[in-house]
């Protein structure tokens, strides 16, 4: 291990840190994974994967997420409940705890980018304690080459202690816990939770911030490209399927969570995949699978017995078991991270409430209806209090990390749409049919993959299609390969009354939803669910 080791504070001193133990300056995988099992923090699995536990907090902790309010950009932060202000007093008090922390700590220190366009890529730096968080922090972003490592400047940092809580009467914050993000000096500082997530989702935000003052669109997405260069986009917030989808053995995939789209086409923020893994199939999402037995992966709070075999069906620790793997582990990924601009958008819903079609093609302004909704349906189980499915609506389907106001983002859909009007816009059911959760089943996964191949290859440009009532989409009458009653939800109801009924149910859900958006163009919002 002294082969990596480097003497105390190389580069740190840039972060005002004056390390006083060692500092690993991109360390291997290897490494990592001996200090994580040496200190006891993960335990190795059959196949070579590194689980761990990540305690209390099994996930995003949005109420402890702050962003510093200061001169050069609060103008155009949307402050309110996603994006709560902390002064830059406090946060120079959280800093100096967190750097104090770190300073008496072997630390780990990973270099690497965010964002695959090198015209649009931003230098990241990790700063971490924990040796299995700083293998995240490897996989999920984009690895430099050794020169280009040479040349590495660190425009955002990460300063990571989970250890480290916050007080929260003179701190400012809600609880022990805070991400805060520092807007003009692209600093994150991360404490209180252990949950991986937050590292990655935070340098998300930070993107979603600054890609926008180059007009790029940052999308909270999953990507992938056929042979022939027609790129399609997912948006869909979690249990949507944007990961399962999006790995499709037919298509290269460009990346599952983050991506921009600019000039030149769409790109990956990312080097790395991030998914649940709860109950996954081998069967129906096999290369997703395959990399739960794979050396590299992080898996959290994935149950292992005493032998190292995974139980990826127990969810006696969270329903949101994870897997942070190389984009690269995806056997048709492509390495540039990047393609051309989208010939398809698909927005994925889970509806709950067993209304929409498995597929539905959407106009201009329906396509901005939808996005600015962001919906989707939580369903009995997954969150304490939660006993029947639960209406999500999350802004540009992905609220939780925008600094800036949904209006932006919507804006520069918009814009693309207009540049791009070949492009086909479909709004995608893996919900449920038959009813609702509970009465009804899960939308066959074959069934999703044949319709999304079929609008993705054209197929359905010429068929018949009809005019739903209430939501005024188009929705297919007959596609191949596909049971017609599927594409017909209310057929599939036992009682068509009581579908009418909850369908009036849901659009009043939407309008209720959108009425927030009081600015959204009148052609946007008369594009959505009639009242």
């Amino acid at each position: 291990m002294t082969a990596t080791e480097l003497p105390s504070g190389v580069g740190l001193a840039l972060h005002g840190i004056q390390p006083r133990a060692r500092v690993y300056s991109n360390p291997t995988a290897s490494l990592l994974y001996t200090h994580a099992l040496v200190r006891g923090e993960a335990r190795l699995a059959e196949g070579g994967p590194l689980v761990v536990d990540t305690g209390r907090h099994t996930g995003r902790s949005p109420k402890d997420k702050f962003v510093v309010r200061e001169p050069s950009s609060a103008v155009r932060i949307g402050w309110g409940d996603v994006n709560k202000q902390l002064t830059e007093h406090r946060f120079d008090r959280l800093r100096e705890k967190v750097v104090a922390y770190l300073e008496q700590r072997d630390v780990y220190v990973v270099d690497a980018y965010a964002g695959a366009d090198p015209a649009h890529r931003l230098g990241v730096r990790v700063v971490s304690a924990s040796p299995w968080h700083a293998l995240f922090a490897k996989t999920l972003f984009i690895d430099p080459t050794d020169e280009e490592l040479l040349t590495h400047e660190p425009q955002a940092l990460v300063l990571h202690a989970p250890e480290v809580e916050a007080e929260p009467d003179e701190d400012g914050t809600s609880s022990e816990t805070f991400v805060v993000l520092h807007p003009s000096r692209c600093e994150v500082l991360i404490g209180g939770t252990y949950y991986a997530g937050e590292i990655k989702k935070s340098i998300f935000t930070l993107m979603n911030d600054r890609l926008p003052l180059d007009g790029v669109l940052p999308m909270h997405c999953s990507a992938n490209v056929d042979d022939d260069g027609r790129v399609a986009i997912f948006f869909g917030l979690s249990g949507t399927g944007k990961t399962t989808l999006s790995a499709d053995p037919e298509r290269h995939l460009i990346g599952d969570d983050e991506h921009g789209w600019g000039r030149d086409g769409v790109f990956n923020i990312e080097g790395g995949c991030y998914a649940k893994v709860i109950r996954l199939s081998a069967e129906a999402e096999p290369q997703i699978f395959k990399t739960t037995q794979t050396y590299g992966t992080v898996l959290e709070n994935v149950t292992v017995d005493d032998r190292g075999v995974l139980d990826l069906d127990d969810a006696s620790k969270t329903e949101n078991t994870r897997a942070a793997y190389k984009l690269e582990q995806i056997a048709n990924a492509l390495p540039a991270k990047r393609a051309g601009h989208p010939s398809a958008i698909v927005m994925l819903t889970a509806d709950a409430f067993g209304i929409l079609p498995p597929i539905a093609r959407l106009t201009r302004d329906q396509a901005m209806f939808y996005f600015l909704s962001g919906y989707t349906a939580k369903v009995a189980g997954t969150e304490i209090g939660v006993v029947e499915p639960q209406a999500t609506f999350s802004a540009c389907f992905g609220a939780p990390f925008l600094p800036q106001p949904p209006s932006v983002y919507a804006r520069l859909l918009g814009a693309k749409l207009d540049e791009h009007p070949h492009v086909g816009v479909w709004l995608v059911n893996t919900g449920w049919t038959g009813g609702p959760f509970g009465e009804g089943e899960r939308m066959p996964i074959a069934a999703t993959r044949a319709l999304l191949r079929a609008a993705l290859t054209g197929e359905l440009d010429g068929v018949e299609y009809r005019t739903d009532p209430v939501f005024g989409f188009e929705v297919p009458v007959d596609v191949p390969e596909v049971d017609a009653r599927l594409l017909d939800p209310r057929s599939t109801w036992a009682d068509p009354a009581a579908y009418d009924a909850k369908a009036r149910e849901l659009a009043a859900m939407f309008r209720e939803n959108f009425a927030r958006f009081e600015r959204a163009d009148e052609h946007v919002a008369a594009a959505g669910p009639v009242a």
